[in-house]
């Protein structure tokens, strides 16, 4: 399949979100709200559940089904006070050591005038440098879009999965074909350009794993997807909990050297 191809599925409206996955992947799960400093940000959901016994922390990136629930969480892409959200949320679970479970699907990060005088740089950067300090393991899953740094300020992790038709990129297929050729209409042809899928960003050492879907996409059947999300969760989550910190820390550290590293 092309990237585009790849990318119609991704955006099926009835593609499952975190929402839909929650109840399929964890026995138990609270919501928890608000990053202490400015509000609740829709776009970002946090909380505590419990997978396989193991209690666990979880971060996703919200997309809604109708403009109601896209409006709520402003159609997936973060405000600074998510990333803090995240951030506040990640300290905690450092704290009880919970291990960090982060869900990405977002278009990117939310780029209005609000969100840029509250620091939209700032909450990102700051992110990804606290998610590699971060001393408890730290798994991250595309679940469907990947979309430029609203995507990297959740990926910075000990191992990136990515589900058979996500894609991940340092920016939309549109917003290169307007970027590259000042012509947005070519977004098909930069998505097969681009090297977005999972195929493409395991072959280059970026992501470790791909979670298979039902045939036709995981709207096909949201039951079976979660099924392997979690099956994934439960056989990988142990080895990384059995890893010493100090080890952990200077193998997410490596993992993220090597990104962007070619030999000629």
């Amino acid at each position: 399949m092309t990237a585009w191809e790849h990318l119609q599925i991704v955006r099926e409206k009835n593609r499952p979100t975190i929402r839909d996955y929650l109840p399929l992947l964890f026995e138990e799960f609270v919501e928890l709200h608000g990053d202490r400093l400015y509000g609740d940000d829709g776009a970002i959901l946090g909380g505590i559940g419990r997978v396989g016994g193991q209690p666990v922390t979880v971060i996703a990136q919200v997309k809604g089904r109708d403009l109601k629930e896209n409006q709520q969480s402003n159609f997936a892409m973060p405000h600074p006070e998510g990333y803090r959200k995240a951030q506040r949320l990640a300290r905690q679970a450092e704290k009880f050591h919970r291990p960090v479970l982060c869900f990405i699907d977002t278009p990117g990060a939310y780029c209005g005038v609000g969100a840029e005088e509250r620091g939209q740089g700032e909450a990102i950067a700051r992110s990804m440098m606290e998610f590699m300090e971060l001393k408890t393991p730290v798994l991250s899953i595309v679940l469907g879009e990947g979309g430029s740094g609203g995507a990297l300020a959740l990926g910075v992790c000990d191992q990136l999965a990515m589900m058979e038709h996500a894609l991940y990129s340092v920016i939309s297929p549109r917003g290169f074909a307007s970027i590259l050729w000042k012509d947005a209409s070519k977004e098909q042809e930069a998505a097969n350009l681009m090297r977005i899928t999972a195929e493409d960003l395991v072959r280059f050492g970026v992501a470790e794993t791909i979670i298979p879907e039902p045939a036709g996409g995981a709207h096909m059947d949201p039951e079976k997807a979660a099924g392997n999300i979690r099956a994934y969760i439960l056989e990988t989550l142990p080895k990384y909990m059995q890893i010493p910190i100090a080890k952990l820390l200077e193998n997410r550290y490596d993992k993220f050297r090597k990104v962007g590293a070619f030999t000629e």
